[in-house]
């Protein structure tokens, strides 16, 4: 049996690549969290109230992404920084983490609501509505009913992240679908029965955010929720911490707000079509996108989560396959929602507008024009997030602000100069693609030379990581490759000076946790698993990390347990435990992993 060198392209990274899987399909309906309500708002607005209440919807949606670039920015900074403890291990860090990123969620909220309700007129004006017009009363009061919800819609956010460290991705999905179906209840009542207006549409999705909250709520209440609330020592240290990882993201969420408002000024101006029917097909069109981008923002979400773990753990490895599976997601899948979207878009526009026959017409050559900067954008989003993980902040910063922003809204200025709103279509795509170009030319910079290798995007210093010569990875799947990799393990020890003693004391360590996880592991289920062995050995230190994708087990709390049993009684764990100098474990994203500190 052959055992699988991770040292070698082509032989490694089963278990990243069913992790990025695993994890890709609930990140991307976590993604829509937001996005979903403001989806229903959009179509039962066009469908039922109007083009005017469309516009408002339009109006309003800059103050929408306001506070989603807040959350997002906690969510994000919680992302990398949760990463970053659980790759070393620390559980007070990762707890710390949890308690101050609730008590900001709770002081954005409170602030947000007071400040929006106290000053509800000014913030309709600078949203561009016009004081004692139809639009301006509508959009207040779709303000007023979503800004309730404020604690909830941001909570949400800051849940996602969380219970994808703890693997909860069952109940993540579930309290999606419960706010998806509870919104589109509550419109149709709205609708049809209270006729509230826009201000129904703005409290509809506030309910149907805290239903979701209460159901994604309910793991953290448990016992066996593995984040705690813990006393802070250093309240603002961790604050300025959580803002500059998650800072980036405030920066992209910023610049879509600045990209919407001035697209929104853009289009009222525009000579060749009707102001209005324009922001009206700009709604529907960012709706549909937004749905659209939660493929690539889902892409990211997962990368940033793992380059931050693997960038603790100092694996140039891990993070080389990581790129490669970002990369390839991106390209597929967005290819594929392209193709969609080019079919379905006559069919979309009318699910929103209905029968606005100038408004419809504008929306359908919009989107389909506005589809062809999704892979692109997939690539840039997914970049950004993960340079995010790899604390290449500055990056990060960048490829959103060309993004979302500059090159974006350059292009729909000149364009629509020569032709008219096609010109403001065009600019999503010319925008993404040049960002795209650009972002190369910083990786090649780096790298010295052009290169679409993994290596190259990874963007990691030359120092980064552990070298080769001092480290030792492998992947195990059989009890033969267990044996075979404590036999290569002993050799490699020896190789690099250790004693016999300790280097057949490293290769029995190895061995016996590794067998005892195939063999009381992979038996629980059906599913495929596979056991990451990693030893690094530098100077005095000899450190292994054993990976895997089995049921939770943890055997240093195990032993404990049964500490009063049969000395004979799990006599391999016990030497392994009672050889070693530390042993940390914790299970993240559904993975065991143990540390051994020798």
């Amino acid at each position: 049996m052959r055992l699988r060198n991770k040292n070698k392209d082509g032989e490694s990274g089963a278990m990243i690549k069913k992790l990025f899987r695993d994890m890709l399909l609930t990140q991307i309906v976590s993604s829509m969290t937001v996005t979903l309500c403001m989806l229903v708002d959009s179509i039962m607005i066009g469908r039922f109230l109007g083009v005017d209440s469309m516009s408002a919807y339009g109006l309003a949606s800059p103050l929408l992404l306001v506070f989603a670039a807040l959350g997002s920015m906690i969510s994000s900074g919680v992302q990398v920084m949760c990463g970053k403890t659980m790759g070393k291990g620390d559980r007070k860090g990762t707890n710390v983490c949890y308690t101050v990123s609730a008590i900001l969620v709770a002081a954005i909220s409170a602030v947000g609501i007071t400040a929006v309700l106290v000053f509800i007129d000014p913030v309709t004006s600078l949203l561009g509505a016009k004081k004692g017009t139809e639009v301006f009363s509508l959009t207040k009061d779709y303000i007023i009913g979503f800004i309730l919800g404020a604690p909830a819609f941001l909570c949400a956010q800051v849940m996602v992240p969380y219970m994808q460290l703890a693997g909860r991705r069952t109940r993540l999905v579930a309290a999606v679908i419960a706010m998806t179906l509870s919104d589109v209840g509550f419109d149709l009542l709205n609708v049809f029965v209270f006729k509230k207006g826009t201000l129904g549409m703005g409290l509809a999705s506030t309910l149907s955010y805290y239903i979701a909250v209460a159901i994604g709520i309910g793991y953290f209440v448990r016992k066996s929720c593995m984040f705690r609330f813990t006393r802070i020592s250093k309240f603002g240290k961790t604050c300025r911490e959580l803002a500059t990882y998650g800072f980036p993201t405030v920066v992209n969420q910023i610049s879509m707000v600045l990209l919407v408002f001035l697209l929104n000024r853009m289009l009222l101006g525009l000579t060749d079509v009707n102001g209005t029917l324009a922001v009206a097909a700009y709604s529907v069109i960012s709706t549909v996108g937004n749905i659209c981008y939660c493929f690539g923002s889902g892409i990211g979400a997962v990368a940033m989560m793992l380059a931050a773990i693997f960038f603790a753990e100092r694996d140039r490895t891990s993070i080389r396959e990581l790129v490669r599976s970002m990369t390839r997601n991106a390209v597929i899948l967005d290819i594929a929602v392209t193709v969609v979207g080019l079919i379905l878009a006559r069919p979309l526009i009318i699910l929103f507008l209905g029968n606005a026959v100038d408004a419809k017409e504008i929306a359908v050559v919009g989107l389909r024009l506005f589809l062809l900067s999704i892979v692109p954008s997939s690539l840039n989003s997914a970049f950004k997030n993960y340079y995010q993980g790899v604390d290449r902040l500055r990056l990060s910063e960048i490829i959103s602000v060309l993004q979302n922003f500059v090159f974006t809204a350059a292009f729909a200025f000149v364009l629509s100069r020569f032709l008219g709103v096609i010109g403001i279509w065009l600019g999503f795509v010319c925008g993404e693609a040049l960002t795209l170009i650009i972002m190369s030319i910083i990786v090649w910079r780096h790298h010295g030379e052009v290169s679409f290798s993994a290596d190259a995007y990874s963007m990691l210093e030359p120092g980064f990581a552990v070298s080769s010569e001092n480290c030792f990875e492998c992947e195990v799947r059989t009890v033969e490759e267990a044996t075979e990799a404590s036999s290569r393990i002993c050799d490699f020890c020896r190789e690099r000076g250790i004693d016999k003693k300790m280097s057949t004391l490293i290769g029995l360590c190895v061995e016996e946790m590794t067998v005892n996880i195939i063999e009381h592991g992979f038996t629980k289920d059906d599913l495929p698993h596979n056991v990451d062995v990693r030893l690094v050995v530098e100077g005095d230190s000899r450190i292994i990390r054993i990976r895997d994708n089995c049921v939770h087990f943890d055997p240093t709390k195990y032993l404990e347990l049964h500490r009063t049993d049969d000395p004979a009684a799990h006599i391999g764990l016990r030497m392994v435990m009672g050889t070693v100098k530390e042993a940390n474990y914790f299970n993240s994203l559904g993975l065991n992993n143990l540390t051994l500190i020798l």
